[in-house]
């Protein structure tokens, strides 16, 4: 965010924040996609209603993680979701105030050494990771097709479809090493296997992942959290099918955004914000 859309430093949590629960962690992801919106000036909208569709699913987004939906949506707990009526779901979701895991965004394959055994001598390259929800470890790893969703060549349905062929195969063998489990004990497997039916992988993702929010909120989550939309809807005019759900003062706020970032995309130039300005700015669209 902060080299790819010029995000200032002074809108980020400052360093040694800590948050006491997974729904402060997602308020505070929820609030990030929307200082991208704000703070990036260059190709970010291509239009009026490409700003208010992107605006929508970001204060959309925002309002489910205060009050506290979020972090359950896709477990047992979830009894909010268009989704949760038809649900598969059957496990419980993480305790929300004292379930933290050690994190990376970036861990994969290639970060773990081994020898000519295949015995794990161990793992390298911890610069970015952190302590976060324990959501994200379970959710099946994004690199099985070793390439994110958002720079696949044939686009992220096909991605899709392809991960979840692989998906079955990483399941099998993670089920392989689980029998020598004790009794009783929850399924890594399981809950991996219940990310993926039921979009908590998406969610997570998305949450994380500034750049493919918008067309994964759209594509994967919208309907799952609000149900079914219209059919043949263009993207850009996404926006009126959920802009009723905003509370008057989101609906209020938008027009004027629209139109700053229009006037803004007229001139392609990286702006140094004012650390105070910055800061009121997003506090503007937040309503603090």
């Amino acid at each position: 965010m902060f080299q790819l859309s010029n995000i200032p430093k002074s809108i980020f949590p400052s360093e040694g924040t800590t948050y006491q629960t997974a729904d402060e962690w997602y308020t505070v992801l929820a609030e990030m996609q929307i200082a991208t919106l704000l703070f990036q000036h260059n190709d970010m909208i291509s239009s009026e209603d490409d700003c208010r569709t992107k605006y929508v699913a970001r204060q959309l987004f925002r309002k489910l993680a205060k009050q506290g939906k979020l972090s359950k949506f896709g477990f047992i707990e979830d009894d909010w979701s268009a989704s949760s009526k038809d649900s598969r779901a059957t496990l419980a979701a993480p305790d929300g105030s004292g379930s933290f895991r050690i994190w990376s965004d970036d861990f994969r394959p290639a970060n773990v050494i081994v020898d000519e055994n295949d015995q794990v001598l161990g793992a390298i390259d911890w610069e970015f990771a952190y302590v976060g929800p324990t959501q994200f470890v379970l959710d099946s790893p994004w690199w099985l097709l070793l390439n994110v969703p958002e720079m696949w060549d044939n686009g992220i349905e096909n991605w899709t479809s392809l991960y979840e062929k692989r998906l079955k195969t990483w399941l099998s063998a993670m089920e392989e090493v689980e029998k020598d489990t004790s009794p009783g004990i929850l399924l890594l497997s399981a809950y991996m296997r219940e990310s993926w039916e039921t979009g908590r992988f998406w969610l997570n993702y998305a949450a994380r992942r500034s750049w493919a929010f918008d067309t994964i909120y759209w594509k994967y989550l919208d309907e799952r959290f609000f149900g079914k939309r219209g059919e043949d809807i263009p993207t850009e005019e996404l926006w009126k099918t959920r802009v009723h759900l905003l509370g008057e003062e989101e609906r209020a706020a938008m027009e004027p955004l629209v139109q700053t970032k229009i006037e803004e995309s007229k001139n392609r130039v990286l702006v140094e914000w004012d650390d105070a300005e910055a800061r009121q700015r997003l506090s503007s669209l937040l309503f603090e």
